[in-house]
């Protein structure tokens, strides 16, 4: 498996807002951890529906959501990844969003085991 290659075309799925090509890359028993939460991992979702579902949330947050400056690592001999980016968006209320942040994967059969997202704290 090419960790980077799919992180890449995650990331351009992402871009193109298309939940089920982004969900295609996820194992069925995935986890995602979210930045913000009431627990020291932020919020996390388990299994394909509720990751789908967090997904959806955060698209329908920041419909205009892109991705940019992408870079991508990767270790193949323990399947994990880490993309950094800069997400810009706007939110359905009109503030304009512009962080850096970086996702730690972990991957399992070629699918996304663990989505683990950060994001810088703009003030």
């Amino acid at each position: 498996m090419d960790i980077r290659a799919t992180l890449t075309q995650l990331v351009e799925a992402f871009n193109d807002r298309d939940l089920d090509r982004v969900m295609a890359f996820f194992a069925e028993d995935c986890v995602l951890e979210m930045p913000r939460g009431d627990k020291p991992w932020g919020a996390r979702f388990e299994g394909k529906p509720q990751v789908r579902a967090a997904l959806a949330s955060r698209l329908a947050g920041l419909p205009d959501v892109h991705y940019g400056e992408a870079e991508h690592v990767a270790d193949e001999s323990t399947a994990t990844g880490v993309s950094r980016w800069t997400l810009t968006g706007t939110t359905p209320q009109g503030e304009k969003k512009n962080v850096r942040g970086c996702d730690v994967y972990t991957f399992r059969d070629g699918r996304i085991l663990r989505k683990d997202s950060y994001w810088k704290i703009v003030e």
